[in-house]
Order: structure tokens, then C-alpha cells, then sequence
């Protein structure tokens, strides 16, 4: 049996996560133009590093080559959104998403059409270290330790960042949806 073509190889094992791909791109980079070159771009540093692949799922190695390829665009591009830490005082505190039911999850949220367009808004406004993880976990459905393997991050910084990104949005969510305003224009 002779041994598969490696382009057929690296298609089969990447290309059924270009939409997750994208996805990431997209919310890390906040623009769908900008998603497809960073995609397009990571794609071809995957192709060019895939005999490092080792097998099992593609997915968790081939997104942390699309956050890192996001990361070095936005450092090229729009340096300042990665210096936006988290602080209590700026972003909420720990009592303030408590009572919200589901509104920590994206995911629930965005099966409800009269939501989806302050999801969006929310989520895009949000530091990207904390919209990344939140993407991740509830919209493509990544475990902690694939996150961990994603982000180059220990997994108690991936729930640490997770918990305070929900409630992040928790707050936000609720305050935009009740018409409040949040601080975020």
C-alpha cells in the first residue's frame, strides 16, 4: 500500500475545521476580511509545519496555529487590543453576573434570535483574551485542555480567564439587553 499524497493528508485533516478556523479568526480579529487572510495565512503555516502533526484530532493543533497567526496580526495591526488587561474595577467585579441564569453562555443565547445581535456586540467588544476562550469553549465546544493545547495556557488559567470572560459578559449582556449602558461606547 503506498503511502498517501501529504497534501491529501493535510486536506482531510484540516480542512473539516475551516469553519471553526474562521470562526476563531473572525472573533479574535473582529472583522471577516481580516478572518479570511489570517486563515488563509495559518492554513499555509499549518501545510508547512504538518509533518510535526502527530495524529488524533487536528483541531486543537490547527487552531492554536490560527490564534497564533491572529495574535501576530493583531500585534502588526492593532497592537493596543492586546494590551487590554482584566481588572475588577474596569470589567466587574465577581458578584455581578450573579443571578443570570444562562446569560453567561453565548452558546444558549445565540438560539435566541431576538439576542443574537447583543451577543455579537458583546462578545466582539470583549479583551480578546477573554473572547478567545469563550469562543473556544461554548461556540466551538474545545475541552479545557484543548483550549490549554490552543492557547499555549495552563488549564487553570484557561477556566480562570473562561469564569471571569462569562462573567464579563454575563454583566454586559444583561446591562445592554435591559438598555443600560455599560461603559463600552
Amino acid at each position: 500500500m503506498s503511502e498517501e499524497n501529504p497534501s491529501r493528508r493535510f486536506s482531510d485533516a484540516a480542512l473539516p475545521h475551516l469553519d471553526a478556523a474562521f470562526n476563531l479568526a473572525r472573533w479574535i480579529s473582529r472583522n471577516d476580511h481580516d478572518a479570511q487572510d489570517i486563515v488563509q495565512d495559518a492554513f499555509l503555516r499549518a501545510f508547512r509545519a504538518f509533518g510535526t502533526f502527530r495524529g488524533g484530532n487536528a483541531k486543537p493543533w490547527l487552531l492554536a496555529i490560527v490564534r497564533n497567526t491572529s495574535y501576530t496580526w493583531l500585534s502588526r495591526h492593532r497592537r493596543a487590543e492586546l494590551e487590554v488587561a482584566y481588572d475588577d474595577d474596569i470589567h466587574g467585579g465577581e458578584d455581578s453576573a450573579s443571578g443570570n441564569g444562562d446569560v453567561g453562555n453565548p452558546e444558549a443565547l445565540l438560539a435566541r434570535a431576538e439576542d443574537a445581535r447583543i451577543v455579537n456586540e458583546v462578545l466582539a467588544e470583549m479583551p480578546v483574551g477573554y473572547r478567545e476562550v469563550i469562543v473556544l469553549r461554548d461556540l466551538e465546544e474545545l475541552s479545557y485542555k484543548e483550549i490549554a493545547q490552543v492557547a499555549g495556557l495552563p488549564i487553570g488559567t484557561v477556566m480562570s480567564r473562561l469564569a471571569r470572560g462569562r462573567k464579563l459578559f454575563a454583566t454586559r449582556f444583561t446591562t445592554r439587553r435591559d438598555g443600560g449602558h455599560d461603559g463600552l461606547r
